[in-house]
C-alpha cells in the first residue's frame, strides 16, 4: 500500500491500545464502521497480535490495518504474520528496518531534526512526530516543517479535536489520534460514546477524497 498517500487523504490515524482484547477487536470494526479508514493496533496492548489477525479478517485483506510500537526484528515478523500491512514505530529501530524488508511502509517515531534526516534515510513512509504536545505542538511541527516542507508528518500524542485542528493548519499530513478518540472503549467502554467520539473527529478532519 502507499501509506503516505493514504494518509494525506484520510487524514486521521486511529490508534487502538487496550487491555480487553475482545473489547479491542470492537473497537477497532466500530471505528471501520464509523469510516475511520486508518486504523493502529498497538502491540502493546492486550493479546495484540490476536487482535491484529482477527481485525484483518473481519475488515478483509484490502483493508489497511496497522501494527503499532513496533519495536524489534521479531515485532515486525509477527506482526506480519498476523495481517497488519503498515507498522508504525516510536523510534528508529531494527523494528522499522525489519518492516520495510517485509514489505510494510513505516510510520517512523521522530522528533529531531536529526530523526527525520535519520528517518528519511532508511525509507520511512511517513513521520510519526512523538510525543508531539510534550515538543511544543503545532508550533514545532511549523518550526521542523521549515527544513523539511517535504516530509510527511503525522502528529501523535495529546492530539484531542482542536490540537487536530490546528497541527493540519500547521502542515501536517495526517494526525494520528488514541485515547481522545479511542477513550476506554478498548477496555471494555461504551461504544456509544466511542461513536460519537468517531464522527466529531470525521468532522473536525475532513478527508481530502478517494484514496
Amino acid at each position: 500500500m502507499d501509506l503516505r498517500a493514504a494518509l494525506a487523504t484520510r487524514r486521521l490515524l486511529a490508534i487502538v491500545r487496550g487491555g480487553d482484547p475482545e473489547a479491542a477487536l470492537r473497537t477497532v470494526l466500530t471505528l471501520a464502521e464509523e469510516g475511520i479508514e486508518l486504523i493502529e493496533v498497538s502491540l502493546s496492548g492486550a493479546d495484540a497480535l490476536t487482535v491484529i489477525a482477527r481485525a484483518h479478517k473481519e475488515l478483509g485483506p484490502g483493508r489497511p490495518l496497522g501494527a503499532g510500537t513496533v519495536l524489534t526484528a521479531a515485532d515486525a515478523h509477527a506482526a506480519h504474520h498476523a495481517g497488519a500491512t503498515f507498522a508504525v514505530t516510536p523510534g528508529l529501530g531494527a523494528g522499522a528496518d525489519t518492516a520495510r524488508q517485509l514489505g510494510m511502509p513505516v510510520l517512523a517515531g521522530v522528533l529531531t531534526p536529526t530523526d527525520v534526516i535519520a528517518a528519511q534515510a532508511r525509507g520511512a513512509a511517513a513521520l510519526k512526530l512523538f510525543p508531539a504536545a510534550e515538543a511544543g505542538g503545532a508550533a514545532y511541527l511549523k518550526a521542523l516543517r521549515g527544513p523539511f516542507p517535504d516530509a510527511a508528518f503525522v502528529p501523535v500524542g495529546g492530539v484531542d479535536v482542536a490540537a487536530a485542528r490546528a497541527y493540519l493548519a500547521a502542515g501536517a499530513t495526517a494526525v494520528g489520534i488514541g485515547s481522545p478518540l479511542v477513550g476506554d472503549a478498548a477496555d471494555g467502554g461504551s461504544i456509544t460514546a466511542l461513536r460519537e467520539r468517531a464522527r466529531a473527529f470525521r468532522a473536525a478532519v475532513p478527508e481530502e477524497g478517494p484514496a
